[in-house]
């Protein structure tokens, strides 16, 4: 049984609610935490999930480390993350960075310049398309420890930042997508993304 929510669930589609700060580090919130993680780890080609496409109407989600290994294709950290929060390398040397938590994420930049992306979504099974969306993004939000963050994102991570806080808004990349096409396995939106950032 597939346990990321579906299109037509109507979590999908709700505004979720902020987590107090003074809940981060409670069981419930790190358990969703873990949970958030160990079902991004299972998707191949999944680079992020938003706690709504699991069922829980909060504002959070997650980004695969994957996309950190190539932040020179434009992820840049505008603070430096806590010492504490263990994300950024695996244990060992020459691992890949760890999954990255964003709670209560706000953008609070965008870049005027707009690019079309290829984007499919582990909630739209089955299909990818084309989006209009800004080029850069710069994001705040909080972190597992509850530590305050920013972060710039281009590329492939300010696409991913702003398809993340759409699903937070309860909006679905087919809300605006240009083209949408049928692909069963994702080749197309892989192949594309592939040749663009090389992940």
């Amino acid at each position: 049984m597939d346990p990321i929510v579906q299109s037509g669930d109507p979590v999908l589609r709700a505004h979720a609610v902020a987590v107090p700060r003074k809940d981060i580090a409670s069981p419930k919130i790190q358990k969703l935490i873990a949970t958030m993680r160990r079902a991004l780890a299972r998707e191949e080609y999944g680079v992020a999930l938003a706690a709504p496409q699991l069922g829980q109407s909060v504002r959070m989600f997650v980004i695969a480390g994957k996309v950190f290994a190539e932040e020179d294709g434009g992820a840049v950290p505008a603070e430096p993350r806590s010492a504490d929060a263990k994300q950024t390398t695996r244990s060992g040397a020459g691992t890949a960075p760890e999954d990255m938590v964003f709670i209560n994420p706000e953008i609070i930049r965008l870049s005027r310049k707009k690019v079309e992306m290829s984007e499919g979504c582990l909630s739209v099974r089955g299909k990818y398309g084309t989006v209009l969306r800004h080029e850069k993004a710069t994001i705040k939000a909080l972190d597992e420890f509850g530590k305050e963050f920013t972060y710039h994102g281009a590329a492939l991570l300010g696409h991913i930042f702003q398809h993340e806080v759409d699903h937070l808004n309860g909006i679905l990349y087919t809300d605006k997508v240009l083209k949408l096409e049928e692909d069963d396995e994702l080749t197309g939106a892989r192949a594309k993304l592939n040749k663009k950032y090389g992940v």
